[in-house]
């Protein structure tokens, strides 16, 4: 596939400047600008993340309500209810709490509803049988319930009191919650009422407190709030409680949300990262063990190796085990977990590559790319856990926004993919005629729908595409930090742009390209399938080596052409050099 190759605009007298100020090399500066940075300080900032330079858990909107209700609570001796989403963020925010709440003196039980019987969050179903199961009359909502305005308002009804902890759109009118701490409510003027004292202003610090956190970001504050507070009124164990410990979870359920990682984020994951490479929680030792982790985990390994382990026992039936599994109290109890999930999570490949290798193989036999801007597909019994993961995997192969429902019944149920330009939720509401429900935003969206529908389903879809997308929309854009000479890629260059880590949602890896390259030596075939191709290139002066990962049949540089690449650090046998990942090219 062929890329629209979008070009950062360069800044040379900004990034000169900033590079003089901050003394680091000038292409340094340029990607930082890139991404959005241009004061001294809050570049400063962000190449040194702290926990210091996090804002006060108090900014965060109704966190005083919501941590004042849980006092209460934890005085009268009132046990509460924790209701989690089956998600990785889910999981580990509710893994947290439990663990600092039972800590702290607080009663505590948890409920996660089962994805197929309840369906996501606060449903009518999961409230009642979590009641059910526990009688009470505080529930903490985890990942959750910003939307739940039936439920809440039932609940209410039957005198319990519902705090929400969620980082999803708010429903308007909003749940009536007894605390709805939610940082879509947050305003510009709520985050400056409180700070700190010797912090600075976000401005500086490129702090936006709370408006990116995910749910296990939340559940850290949310828990900061209560020691800090504890601290205040003299709760037992408040004072020498180290919420440090609890980074790990954190890291795991913020880098498993792909929220953007910037800002508190950064931080949080920074020193998370280090938290759950040093874990001595039994439950993630065991599940790095058996994810085969490499000793050092980055945000990639967390992201393809951690997390689809926790997310499989939820996408197929109920998270309890991936839950279980956090809160292990030694090895002997974590092992079997971990083994557990591993199973899952290939179970769940099966499934996901069977359903993927059916859809792509049916759409690659008919798809027109003039005619096909949107691709739905459905079929009985495809299982609805996976069919997420399954629209993203089609939208890779083709570049189209994509839906894959599945199910049973006259109820299906699927998820939607979106592209930059295409607005799915609003697309879906110019669709609620022919859909039983649908919810989501701009580039991720579910829906219900009667299989009889589908074929409309797609031929409305597609002609409102019609309408919004050019041509030029449906080309993948590949974004490149800068142009570069091969001499500018040096392990010294390497090492400084290591600043840049953790890179992710929001601080991608660096992407640079050079122009009017040529082959140093013949190009090697790699792979049991030769689909990955090796090449040597250079300027005339400086030669790298260079690997194109599935290139399979694309058509590979001849003469004189411009390289797009990600730079690395290939280390074999003790011996480091600079290697090139190969992304696109394009003649000279």
């Amino acid at each position: 596939m062929k890329f629209r190759w979008s070009v950062a605009p360069p800044q040379p007298l900004l990034a000169e400047s900033l590079a003089a100020t901050l003394k680091v090399s000038s292409l340094l500066t340029q990607c930082i600008l890139n991404r959005g940075l241009s004061e001294a300080a809050a570049v400063e900032n962000f190449l040194a993340p702290r926990l210091k330079n996090l804002a006060d858990p108090f900014l965060l909107p109704n966190m005083d309500a919501a941590v004042a209700r849980l006092h209460r609570a934890r005085e009268a001796n009132e046990p509460l209810v924790i209701f989690g989403d089956y998600d990785v963020d889910g999981v580990t925010s509710t893994a947290l709490l439990v663990e600092v709440l039972r800590a702290l003196g607080w009663t505590v039980n948890y409920y996660l509803p089962h994805r197929m019987d309840e369906g996501y969050g606060l449903s009518q179903d999961g409230v009642e049988n979590c009641l059910k199961k526990f009688p009470t009359t505080l529930l903490l909502a985890v990942d959750c319930g910003s939307t739940a305005v039936q439920s809440i308002a039932w609940l209410r009804e039957r005198g319990v009191d519902v705090i929400v902890l969620d980082h999803h759109q708010v429903s308007s009118p909003a749940p009536a919650a007894i605390a709805l701490v939610n940082p879509q409510l947050h305003s510009r003027e709520a985050r400056a009422e409180r700070r700190e004292p010797g912090i600075a202003p976000p401005s500086t610090l490129d702090l936006r407190p709370s408006t990116e956190l995910c749910s296990a970001g939340l559940a850290f504050k949310l828990a900061h709030a209560l020691v800090k507070r504890g601290r205040e009124t003299g709760l037992p164990g408040a004072a020498d409680y180290d919420l440090r410990p609890l980074l790990d979870l954190v890291a795991l359920g913020t880098i498993a949300d792909i929220v953007p990682l910037t800002g508190e984020n950064r931080i949080l994951v920074t020193a998370g990262l280090e938290r759950l490479n040093a874990t001595k929680r039994p439950g993630l030792v065991a599940l790095k063990a058996v994810a085969q982790s490499p000793e050092k985990l980055g945000v990639t390994d967390v992201g393809f190796q951690l997390a689809p382990r926790l997310n499989a026992a939820g996408r197929l039936e109920n998270a309890e085990e991936s839950l279980h599994l956090l809160l292990a109290a030694n090895e002997a109890e974590a092992t079997p977990l971990a083994q557990n999930l591993d199973a899952h999570n290939r179970e769940r490949q099966k499934i996901e590559r069977g359903i993927s290798d059916e859809v792509i193989g049916a759409v690659r036999a008919r798809f027109n790319p003039q005619t096909d801007f949107v691709i739905v597909e459905g079929q009985l019994l495809w299982h609805i856990g996976v069919v997420g993961i399954v629209a993203s995997r089609v939208l890779q192969q083709f570049y189209r926004p994509t839906f894959i429902i599945g199910g049973e019944g006259g109820a299906w149920r699927g998820s939607g993919r979106s592209i930059a330009g295409f607005d799915l939720a609003a697309a879906l509401r110019e669709c609620s005629d022919l859909l039983i429900k649908h919810g989501g935003h701009a580039m991720a969206a579910g829906v219900t729908i009667a299989p009889e529908n589908l074929d409309a389903f797609r031929a409305r879809l597609n002609e409102i595409a019609k309408r919004s997308l050019k041509p030029e929309d449906l080309q993948p854009p590949l974004r490149l930090d800068a142009e570069v000479e091969l001499k500018e890629i040096s392990l010294e260059t390497l090492a400084e742009l290591e600043r840049l880590q953790p890179t992710g949602q929001a601080n991608p890896p660096v992407q640079f390209f050079a122009r009017r390259l040529t082959h140093a030596k013949p190009l090697q075939r790699m792979g049991a399938e030769k689909q990955h191709v090796k090449l040597w290139v250079t300027d005339g002066i400086v030669t790298h080596e260079c690997v194109w990962w599935g290139a399979g049949k694309e058509s590979l540089p001849v003469g004189e052409f411009d390289l797009a690449f990600a730079p690395s650090v290939n280390d074999y046998n003790g011996k480091c050099a600079v290697q090139l990942k190969v992304l696109d090219w394009q003649r000279a």
